[in-house]
């Protein structure tokens, strides 16, 4: 078994970025990912939600990993954590950990290692996706205020005439 474990403070409120991450997928900065289904989401008595989510991924391992796990069980959970920054209500703090298991082979601890590399990498796309996600919604957001105030931007395509 191996464990990793980061934290990551995101320059936005703690609602946007739940918000985020509701919506992170599908993003182009993790196209592993195809399918997310959620298993189980509770708020618990001090408000807290917890959501259990089911992520389908290609990680595209080489052959070789792929045919000595075929048969065997390789496990990962992570648990990503999101509460506001204590001293600063405009952050919010990001802590991931996974526990990553592979039984069944003798090169277990050296795959495990490998998923916590490739665990890792994907970390930093998943915090760019975030980023990409709350920029979307930003935009979202102010095209709504626009159409509301009657003031909508005209994209530039219908801006431009043809001769």
């Amino acid at each position: 078994m191996k464990i990793w474990a980061s934290e990551h403070i995101f320059n936005h409120p703690w609602e946007t970025v739940t918000k985020a991450a509701m919506q992170k997928y599908p993003n182009p900065m993790n196209p592993s990912v195809f399918g997310v289904d959620v298993l189980d989401r509770s708020v618990d008595e001090q408000g807290r939600l917890h959501s259990k989510r089911l992520l389908s991924t290609e990680w595209g391992l080489p052959s070789i990993v792929k045919s000595i796990t075929f048969t065997n069980l390789v496990s990962v959970d992570e648990r990503l954590t999101y509460r506001p920054h204590p001293e600063d209500s405009e952050k919010t703090i990001l802590t991931q950990e996974a526990i990553i298991s592979v039984k069944g082979v003798s090169l277990s601890s050296y795959l495990e290692g490998l998923m916590a590399s490739t665990i890792s990498t994907n970390a930093g796309k998943g915090r760019e996706a975030m980023e990409w996600v709350i920029r979307r919604l930003n935009t979202e957001i102010e095209d709504l205020a626009a159409t509301a105030r009657g003031t909508m931007r005209t994209p530039m395509a219908a801006a431009v005439t043809e001769k």
